[in-house]
This record gives C-alpha cells, structure tokens and sequence, in this order.
C-alpha cells in the first residue's frame, strides 16, 4: 500500500500545499511561496510511441525503429505530454519532409502554445498564492521554444492582467538549466527589491525541434524518447507575509561552465527547426565535475563542515536530463537510492520538459515533505545541467519541519 508521501508525489497536483509546522525564513532571504503547472493536451504513452512515431512520420527503418524501442526502455520515461498532434501533422506536413523549410510555421504554433502554457500554469500559481495580482512587481520568462519580438513575456503579461509598468526580465535558450537559471535571477531581483513579488514563468515545446527518424541523425530519436512539452510557474519573494506559505528559502546561487564544453549540448536554428546534438561523454563529464562544483557553493554558503561534507545529511533537487544524469550524480556524491526519488518520478510522469523539470521535481518534494511523518532535511541542493556545459545550483533550505 502507498505511503501518504507517496500519494502525494504520485497525484502531482499544485493546488496548494499547507504544514502547520513550518521553519521562519531568515530575514531579506528569498522563499518560493507558490507553484503551478500546466502541460498540453496530447498524452504520449512510452509503449505506443514508437508505432505511432514511425507511421505518423511515413518512415519504414527497421534498425531505427528497434533502436528507439531500446531507447524507450532505458529513458524510464512512462508518460509525456506533447504540443504535437495529428492535426498539426496533417496541415503540415514540411515538419516530417526532410529539407523543407518550416522554420516560420513551427515559430508560429510554439509561441501560442508557450504562451497558452505559461498563462494556465502562471494562473495556477497565481491562485495558490492568494494575493492580488497588482502585488507582482517583477516577471521573469523563460524558454528555449520561440524567437520572437516582443517576447513571450509581454505576451505573458496582457493574458494575465499584469500591470503595464512590471519590470521584465527574459531567458532564452538555456535549455534544460533556465529552471534553475530562473531561479537565480529571482532570487536576487527578490532580495535586492523589498517588498517585491516576482512571477518565475517557463514554458517550452519540442515541436520547434521535432523531426522525422533519420539514420544520420541518431540524437533525434534520444530526443522522441526523452523529451516533453509544459510549463512551470512559481512565485517567489523574501519576508513572506503571515498569509503567505512559503517552503523553501534559497540561501546561495552559483553558476559555472566546464572549459572546452560548449559542443557537448550543441543547438543550431534553421530553416527545418532547431537541430540538437548531444555527446556521449555528458554523463561522465558531469561525474568529473559536479562534485567539485558543488563543493564550492557550500563553502559560499556556509554549508561546509569540519571533515567535510555528509551529502546524505541533505536533500537532493537534481534536474532529471536522463537516467544517466542521475545516476552520475548518484554515484559521485554517494548518495542512498532514495534521495533522487523524486526526480526520477518527474522523469517518469513527464520526460524532460527542459527549464521546467526542475520546478516540477521540487513541487513533488513540497507534496512529499507535507505529507511525511519525516520530512526531508531542513538544507539542500538546487542542480541543474544545460548547454555550456553550464552548471546551476543553489543551496537552499526546505521550511516544512
């Protein structure tokens, strides 16, 4: 039978998270005070993908269609959650005509269904927090999704109902880090403005990327098995008031590239969409640096501890870019098999949703904490991986006693 944390984790719903026995945030620290999600409406079950991919893209490869089956199985994907359909292949079908150009069509239905995400996850958020929309000051947008101007974040801004004169910050293109790059840039905007309130949004698709099975194109099919569509939002803001709920304060932020890395995650746009490639040498790369990154932002953080650091003694947030990413970080930091629990759940219910997924890994773990008769520890880890290769982290402190 499942445990109440279980059940919680398992629902995956952010209609609010409450704990009577919540731990003070420190003064001018900013605290994650609310979440919300939302994801396309086109489900895509792991064991029907790979029929439905081939003959939806006309393509007849008997080696290609095993090895996606293969790599079905190794993902640990069982769900995901698309912008793609049947419908949008039927009127376009320059998205599996290899050569041809489609590059302004596919800018076109990414930037509405972004767009359409971020507002119903945004919404979300908005109405778990409780307060007057006018009380945000500040919204901060991100996607690796959509070229466009104005951005995603004016857009953002008048389906909400935000005010005129908000200030706006954008990300692009940082990929599967903008989760936690995000969480940076809040971060600070939140303490260094008092009385601020700003409106983490992400929103992605793979639809700008998606393409048929090509042989001279193997990363494709890594990301066919691997990656999903949605959004994210969380509000966040330092000296929550009594109505607010806050759950996890962030302490320290940091960010680093490994030299000589930058072709490891590699992206081009062009006139077909954007063309990814991903190096086998990335989960290893990871396992060689993570370590001594994470060192760093304890130690900036205050965190490090004579003799060193016993990183089971905190909670673990890893963005979940595959299995092997987790099992990378598993491995070098030592840790007991369930502190990545949660992250391997996201994997699991959603693929990879880029800058979202982590958002999404430290909504279970709220759901979870709220739920448990031993929540996680009071100090934690924020991680994430992008293109750079660029590290994020931050280290934070989890409220719920």
């Amino acid at each position: 039978m499942a445990t109440a944390a279980e059940n919680a984790m398992s629902n995956g719903s952010s209609s609010g998270v409450k704990r009577k026995n919540l731990r003070a945030a420190r003064p001018g620290k900013a605290t994650l005070l609310a979440f919300g999600k939302a994801l396309p409406d086109t489900v895509v079950k792991q064991e029907y993908l790979v029929d439905g991919y081939f003959r939806d893209t006309k393509v007849e490869n008997a080696a290609l269609k095993e090895k996606l089956q293969r790599l079905c199985k190794t993902t640990t994907v069982k769900t995901r959650y698309v912008v793609m359909s049947k419908e949008i292949l039927e009127n376009h079908p320059e998205f599996y005509t290899p050569g041809t150009p489609s590059i302004r069509q596919r800018l076109e239905i990414a930037g509405e269904a972004v767009t359409k995400m971020g507002v119903a996850a945004a919404t979300q958020a908005l109405a778990e927090w409780g307060r007057p929309i006018s009380d945000i000051t500040h919204l901060v947008y991100v996607s690796s999704s959509e070229v466009r101007f104005p951005g995603g974040d004016l857009y953002l801004s008048k389906h909400l109902g935000l005010s005129s004169d908000i200030s706006r910050v954008m990300l692009y293109m940082l990929g599967c880090c903008g989760g936690a790059g995000g969480l940076r840039v809040s971060k600070d905007l939140a303490e260094n403005n008092p009385g601020s309130r700003i409106l983490l949004v992400i929103s992605d698709t793979t639809l700008i990327g998606w393409r048929p099975p090509n042989p001279q194109r193997p990363y494709d099919l890594v990301g066919a098995a691997l990656f999903g569509d949605g959004a994210s939002a969380v509000v966040i803001g330092a000296d929550p008031l009594p109505s607010e709920n806050p759950c996890y304060e962030l302490v320290t932020a940091s960010q680093c590239f490994v030299p000589g890395s930058e072709k490891t995650i590699d992206g081009r746009l062009t006139e077909d969409g954007i063309i990814f490639s991903l190096g086998r040498e990335l989960p290893q790369m990871i396992e060689s640096e993570v370590e001594g990154f994470i060192q760093g932002l304890l130690k900036r953080s205050g965190r490090v501890e004579a003799g060193g650091v016993d990183y089971d003694r905190l909670f673990w947030a890893i963005h979940p870019g595959g299995p092997a990413i987790l099992n990378a970080c598993e491995k070098k930091l030592q840790l007991a098999g369930d502190k990545l629990k949660c992250s391997r759940q996201v994997l699991s219910d959603y693929g990879n949703i880029n800058g979202s997924t982590i958002i999404y890994v430290l909504d279970y773990m709220r759901q979870v904490n709220a739920a448990a008769d031993k929540p996680d520890p009071e100090w934690g880890v924020i991680l994430a991986f992008g293109p750079g290769v660029t590290m994020e982290g931050m280290v934070a402190r989890n409220l719920v006693a």
